[in-house]
């Protein structure tokens, strides 16, 4: 692999114009596509062939249900007044009519109506039922600002009005100021690991390009499939944070190379060939592990995982070609001013860079020194942040952002409904006489725990279905109305005669919820199995690929453990602008668990790597660990900062779902980076010794995947590796 990306680094550099040239056009083309091809994103999940989802369009058939969204407009009465006073009632005709008026809607129900109450015993609560002839997805920004619009303008007389539903919510945003602070934090990092401004803004403008046709090739998808509202804003980030990250790599590899007195053509082929290798090793373990999210079995999820992937893709792409083909026009102007003249007079070595890495000799003497103490320190420490996980509870019910429409309309429906008002359960019956077995269904529905209500059986139009709605008396996302979904399901599991289904939007939540929980344990077998055959392929041993997978399930551990603490225990809520604590989104430890293995795996190869190459030219295992660190620590930590500050960029955003996510992402790199990669690592490699490196014989056939340029030493392009000790004095 090395060869090949040497070729291709070097054809970067001699047709540098025609690369950058074609890049700019494949942007200018995602970009015209985005704008002509792209559609709307879905804001709900479910599986088909769920019995919720199944439920759900059954009911859609056989009630006649258009399929339009729904938007429940809730109006309160003033302290002490009651709705259904001549002049509150005639202000909710006047705010029922002007929403019936609104561009888009088929209906609006008045919670006044005789034939179709909709209000509470104490009369000072009510809702109007909004139907939109459109599904939620379709729904214009013009149509969502006129109703927010219609219930401002609903606040008269001293009502209370608010909305909820799905016209009510908007995709999560990208491009805030607190992801604009961490991009600029990033370049920051940048200019001070590189010691030059232009080299850094020139990595942020390659890894932009490769974000910008990841982002736009999503927008284009969603013209074609029904993607979920978080996939471009995930597929964002990763692609951002990877994209700075590989170039990087490339380009401190260039300089490097440079600073040995290389030509830029030579340079840049050696770069490509050796941390391009690791660069698409990496990319390789990222695109598996989000493409592996397949194996729950959820197609939104699937869709998510193999959007992100493309992304990735696009990134390792910009690394081997477009970034080579910049660094050929920068030249020696890749270096800071002082190195360039230096270079130029062939005054600067490899002494010099290695002198200016006092911090990173004197950390790694102490790591294979007090490598006992170090080990315990590290195992211990992440054990400990760990613990909270196992008390993590998940959820699909998103929270809405604090002060919102939807908190004010929800909790007003709560206080006046109660709170299982908000996730009704419906129980779809099919066959036989539906009606009257729904009918019969009431008793003993009632009597289950938690249930507030069961409403009077609805049949449909020619009386083969009919539907009863439940409603609980605990919230959505609360584990009793968990529980209460499965209770009704054994309850109703027996009725003569008819089928039954439980659904609504609770209950799909509840499976979608139960089925994630399932596929974890089967997809982080995956992953830590690819882990494990990945690494013996990379370093053609057993031990070193066991601490790297024993590492990241530390890391997974003390992430998940971090966030459970913050999003679920309300530790630290106000350093990450949390509005309330909660159950996690079910999505957060499968996305965070697929996408930290890619990331882990990162710092593992690109940092035993050097390592590996060291102790292959003969160096003794202690200072081979030390030689190799020197040489790869200051990247990775640049790498692992850049990181952490776009996905904490993405924190204080009010996206509930991005929110967890992109916390425990960045919770996540800094322990494998900080703690893993940087002290539990080298500590366990240390007490190894000589055996880390050791493959069994029969393991000897297996392929070698050659990441750190063999073949470019055996063809005489790189010069064997020396150890620092030889070189720095």
């Amino acid at each position: 692999m090395a060869r090949l990306l040497y070729r291709l680094g070097v054809g970067s550099h001699r047709r540098r114009l025609a690369v950058v040239l074609l890049w700019l056009v494949v942007l200018l083309g995602t970009g015209a596509g985005a704008l002509t091809l792209s559609g709307t994103t879905a804001n709900s999940f479910s599986i088909p062939g769920q019995e919720s989802t199944t439920a759900l369009d059954k009911i859609s058939e056989e009630f006649g249900s258009s399929g339009g969204a729904t938007a429940r407009v809730v109006v309160k009465a003033p302290d002490g007044q009651a709705l259904t006073t001549p002049e509150n009632a005639q202000l909710i005709a006047g705010l029922v009519q002007k929403l019936s008026e609104l561009d888009g809607v088929a209906s609006a129900s008045n919670p006044l109506d005789p034939q179709a109450p909709a209000v509470n015993q104490k009369q000072d609560t009510a809702y109007s039922t909004v139907t939109y002839s459109a599904k939620a997805g379709d729904i214009t920004q013009e149509q969502k600002d006129a109703l927010s619009t219609a219930v401002e303008d609903g606040r008269t007389g001293g009502l209370t009005v608010a909305a909820a539903g799905e016209p009510t919510q908007s995709p999560p945003h990208i491009g805030g100021v607190a992801e604009a602070l961490g991009v600029i934090i990033a370049l920051v990092i940048l200019a001070v690991t590189y010691g030059s401004l232009v080299t850094a803004g020139m990595n942020l403008l390659t890894a932009s390009v490769g974000v910008g046709i990841g982002a736009l090739g999503v927008m284009i998808a969603t013209g074609f499939m029904d993607l979920q509202s978080t996939t471009p804003v995930l597929a964002s980030m990763l692609g951002l944070a990877v994209g700075i990250e590989y170039a990087l790599f490339i380009i401190n590899r260039y300089r490097q190379e440079l600073r040995h007195g290389r030509e830029v053509g030579e340079a840049i082929g050696i770069a490509v060939g050796t941390a391009g290798s690791a660069v698409v090793t990496a990319g390789i373990t990222v695109v598996i592990a989000l493409a592996g999210l397949a194996v729950a079995g959820l197609p939104f999820l699937t869709q998510m995982g193999v959007a992100a992937a493309a992304t990735i893709v696009v990134a390792v792409l910009i690394a081997i070609t477009l970034v080579p083909a910049v660094l050929s026009f920068l030249g020696l102007k890749a270096l800071p001013r002082k190195q360039r003249e230096a270079v130029q007079r062939g005054e600067v070595g490899e002494a010099e860079e290695h002198h200016e890495r006092g911090f990173f000799r004197g950390w790694i003497n102490g790591v294979t020194k007090q490598r006992v103490a170090a080990l315990l320190l590290a195992v211990i420490g992440l054990g400990l942040v760990s613990v909270p996980a196992a008390a993590m509870t998940t959820t699909l019910v998103p929270r809405p952002v604090a002060d919102s429409t939807q908190e004010r309309a929800e909790k007003i429906l709560a206080d006046g409904f109660g709170a299982g008002f908000n996730g009704p359960l419906i129980v779809l019956f099919e066959g036989g006489n539906p009606a009257q077995a729904a009918a019969a269904a009431v008793a003993g529905v009632q009597g289950l725990d938690d249930v507030a209500m069961v409403a009077p059986p609805i049949p449909d139009a020619d009386g083969t279905a009919a539907m009863l709605t439940v409603i609980p008396k605990s919230g959505p996302a609360s584990q009793e109305t968990e529980k209460l979904v499965e209770d009704l399901r054994a309850q109703l599991a027996d009725v003569e005669g008819s089928t039954t289904y439980v659904t609504g939007s609770t209950a799909v939540s509840v499976d979608v919820a139960v089925t994630l929980d399932k596929a974890l344990p089967v997809y982080l077998v995956l992953v830590v199995g690819l882990a494990l055959l990945l690494l013996v392929l990379v370093f053609r041993s057993i031990l070193v690929p066991l601490v790297g997978v024993l590492g990241f399930l530390l890391t997974i551990g003390a992430s998940l453990g971090a966030t459970v603490a913050v999003f679920e225990w309300g530790w630290l809520a106000d350093a990450v602008n949390l509005d309330g604590t909660g159950p996690l989104i079910s999505l957060t430890p499968i996305i965070v668990i697929g996408i930290l293995f890619g990331l882990a795996m990162d710092y593992q190869v690109f940092l035993v790597s050097r390592m590996h190459e060291a102790h292959a030219h003969g160096i003794a295992p202690r200072d081979a660990i030390r030689t190799g660190f020197r040489q790869a620590a200051p990247v990775v930590v640049a790498a692992a900062l850049i990181m952490f500050s776009v996905f904490a960029g993405f924190v204080p955003s009010g996206d509930a779902t991005m929110k967890s996510i992109a916390f425990a992402l960045a919770i996540g790199i800094a322990v494998d980076a900080f703690v893993v990669r940087m002290l539990l690592v080298p500590a366990a490699l240390a007490l190894l010794g000589k055996a880390a490196w050791w493959l069994p014989s029969w393991l000897r056939w297996l392929p070698e995947l050659d990441v750190e340029g063999a073949g470019l030493e055996r063809d005489g392009k790189l010069e064997p590796e020396k150890p620092l000790a030889d070189v720095a004095g």
